[in-house]
């Protein structure tokens, strides 16, 4: 490390790397903004995170902004061809595949911030949120004036409130609070010894909720996400927009020959986390009492397997090895044929701040069995419209609801499948594309540049909410 230190001004004093009130007055009504987004960790297969950097960027080139991706390890995949370019912030990868939790040599800690990461991680904490935010920050402090705002997308590092100082305009995107994750890992925990592990392992939270509460502006995909962040963050209330996210229409979209390629009894999930607020045990149990009536049932799981795992256990003890497959690290183009081939797309989970998973299954036309878990009532609409509608950590509801569907398409599409897959599609052309997010992220951006200089004092826009805004350009007819 160079030694150099952080500069400590107030935001508008205009320091170096940093733009200064009438710098950001007139970005705000710029045609097109420079836009740095700030991910920890970016790789889609990681989790929404990098889903979201990937698909919000393209969306954002397109629009004609000009987007600079800031990332730690893994590295995301962007559309380079769009324009989108990417700036490496790296970490000693800690947590990295496959020796996690990794000790690294004496000649790989380069600086403080490396020590930082280390003992945190050998502490039992998570030290990525806070680092990656220092390194950021130490990295933006050359980028001069060739950046209009910056936009991280949920660390919500302590190095953030030092972009702040440095008079960077700031906003960040939660997806929905990790307190949520916290309280339902403590719920599930078995001994005491697991529950310390976790109470030290989500210390970051804290940090978190006292971050967020200082940034100027928060984006969050829907209204029970802003809700818990008001409330479990103490984020005040209008600070928080709501801008959904959206599926890649374009790509998750149904096949040809339709539901004569649909595999009979065929049920598919998402679980690239098995954790418990994803809701897998629930779903296990659900299958095997489904398998009394439709013996043909089988669940194909998006995710890999832990043998340590609950999941792991419960496949064990209900004796559904043969029953249940696993599809790590599949590619964009290998998760739209199976979706293709599903006969139904299960959400069991116990809480979602919006589900991407659930909104890709609609666009491909894929009837969909999902709880009412948290935010996908929301997303998925009313029970009978694209979903059947169930109560979380309910696997008797579960098997009958997935049964339902099933018993419906083992002849062929039959009036009630055929119907809520039609639905879904229409719902996220009208709802729920990455052009309509990136527009109304640009409105919060163009918000906060207006508020960082002194003489701007609007009024802040709601966000998109989950208003329908018409049919897009080149969507068909619903």
């Amino acid at each position: 490390m160079s030694g150099r230190r952080f500069s400590s001004a107030r935001p508008g004093i205009g320091t170096a790397g940093a733009l200064a009130p009438a710098g950001a007055k007139a970005a705000a009504s710029r045609e097109h903004l420079r836009v740095a987004l700030l991910v920890y960790r970016g790789n889609p297969r990681s989790g929404g995170q990098g889903v979201y950097t990937r698909y919000l960027s393209r969306a954002l080139a397109r629009q004609g902004h000009d987007v600079t991706v800031f990332s730690g390890q893994p590295w995301p995949v962007l559309d380079e061809e769009d324009g989108v370019k990417l700036v490496k912030v790296p970490s000693l990868d800690l947590y990295r595949e496959p020796d996690p939790f990794r000790l690294p040599r004496p000649a790989e800690i380069r600086d403080w911030v490396d020590l930082v990461e280390v003992g945190t991680m050998l502490t039992g904490g998570f030290p990525e949120p806070r680092t990656f935010s220092l390194r950021a920050r130490r990295v933006l402090a050359g980028w001069g004036d060739r950046l209009d705002i910056v936009h991280d997308n949920q660390s919500f590092g302590s190095g953030l409130l030092g972009l702040m100082d440095d008079g960077w305009p700031l906003i960040g995107t939660c997806h929905h609070p990790v307190t949520v994750d916290r309280l339902v890992d403590l719920a599930h925990a078995r001994t005491w010894r697991r529950e310390v592990s976790l109470r030290r392992w989500y210390g970051f939270v804290r940090m978190q909720n006292r971050v967020a509460r200082r940034l100027p502006r928060l984006l969050t995909v829907s209204s029970t996400s802003r809700r818990d962040i008001v409330e479990q963050m103490g984020v005040a209330p209008q600070r928080v927009a709501i801008v959904p996210i959206g599926a890649d229409h374009e790509r998750f979209r149904p096949g040809p020959g339709g539901w004569s390629r649909r595999v009979p009894g065929r049920v598919m999930t998402t679980a690239s986390a098995d954790v418990p607020l994803k809701g897998l045990s629930y779903l296990l149990e659900a299958l095997a009492k489904l398998r009394t009536d439709e013996p043909e049932a089988h669940l194909v799981v998006v995710g890999e397997p832990r043998p340590a795992r609950d999941a792991a256990r419960t496949i064990k003890r209900l004796g559904l090895e043969g029953a249940v497959t696993f599809r790590p690290g599949v590619s964009d183009a290998q998760l739209v044929e199976m979706y293709r081939e599903a006969s139904v797309v299960a959400v069991p989970s116990l809480y979602e701040g919006f589900s991407l998973p659930a909104v890709e299954a609609m666009a491909c036309e894929v009837p969909l069995v999902a709880t009412m878990g948290g935010a996908l009532p929301e997303v998925v609409g009313p029970d009978g419209h694209a979903a059947l509608l169930v109560p979380p950590a309910d696997a008797g509801a579960l098997a009958v609801a997935l049964g339902r569907l099933l018993s419906s398409t083992s002849g062929g599409a039959t009036e009630l499948a055929a119907r809520l897959g039609h639905h879904g599609r229409c719902r996220v052309l009208e709802r729920f594309t990455w052009d309509r997010c990136a527009s109304g992220v640009v409105e919060q951006y163009r918000y906060v540049l207006s508020e960082h200089a002194p003489a701007g004092h609007g009024h802040a826009p709601a966000g998109h909410g989950y208003a329908p805004a018409g049919h897009e350009h080149g969507h068909e007819p619903c």
